[in-house]
């Protein structure tokens, strides 16, 4: 059984979102899901669709982009394929305004009583940060906190991985992750990591208000984020490879606190 902290009263500032906007030198989303969901939230700026393209979910998007005044262009697969960058974009880009983040604080005042975060220690793929969003919104996260220097942020291939998951999950972007970490348990979070040395996850008691800290793809979490850690929780592991993909081993984590958050 874990210690009791007090909760401190809650000192929130608000800062402007515009501070916290992505610098893409393309603002485009490609695919299907992430195309309808980005227009849901009137993200839209103008649809391109393939040329001759038909189908009901082609006239999904046309009719999303109607009701949400956005333009319809037709264009060629050669200039759908340079707008996403090669991704598998399935005959839909859609130009949008660009993703805006929230600050901790903005994240934490949004966020209904005693939340469940993930922290991503600079998770460098966006592949594996598109996964763990959507693995997050399937299991009831409250917010993802990134760090704004060498990690992966929402990129077209994060969103199309993410299904359009990204609009649904808030995303909290720092300039320090460990000051976060320190933010956080002031406010009476008790923060979680991943090591090979660790309770093990089924033991863990994910109540109440708490952050679970993924580590980087190929160091894992730097020493610094260890220190602050109030429990180390491991995934037991009989095979020769003893580690996980970083989207897998959150997935399994953030399932187990919604089964333990939810009895």
């Amino acid at each position: 059984m874990k210690k009791e902290k007090k909760k401190p009263a809650k000192k929130v500032t608000r800062e402007t979102k515009m501070q916290n906007t992505e610098p893409n030198d393309t603002d485009f989303v490609f695919g299907h899901h992430a195309a309808q969901e980005a227009l849901k939230k009137a993200r839209g700026n103008k649809l391109f669709l393939l040329k001759d393209a038909g189908g009901t979910k082609i006239e999904e998007l046309k009719t999303l982009a109607k009701e949400h005044s956005v333009p319809v262009k037709w264009v060629p697969k050669q200039k759908l394929d340079q707008m996403s960058e090669g991704g598998v974009h399935q005959g839909v880009v859609l130009a949008v305004t660009p993703y805006q983040y929230l600050s901790l604080n903005e994240l934490i005042e949004q966020s209904k009583p005693e939340p469940f975060f993930v922290l991503l220690d600079h998770i460098e793929d966006p592949h594996n940060f598109g996964s763990i969003l959507r693995t997050a919104d399937a299991s009831g996260v409250d917010g993802i906190i990134i760090p704004k220097h060498r990690a992966c942020g929402i990129t077209p291939a994060v969103v199309k991985t993410s299904t359009g998951a990204v609009e649904y999950v808030p995303v909290a972007r720092v300039t320090n992750l460990t000051q976060a970490v320190a933010e956080l348990k002031e406010k009476g979070f008790w923060i979680f990591g991943t090591d090979l040395n660790g309770t093990s996850y089924h033991k863990w008691n994910a109540t109440g208000a708490i952050g679970l800290i993924v580590g980087n793809e190929g160091h894992g979490m730097n020493t610094g984020l260890k220190k602050q850690v109030d429990e180390m929780l491991t995934i037991p592991m009989t095979g020769h490879v003893q580690s996980l993909n970083a989207s897998v081993a959150s997935g399994i984590l953030m399932y187990e606190a919604f089964v333990k958050r939810n009895e």
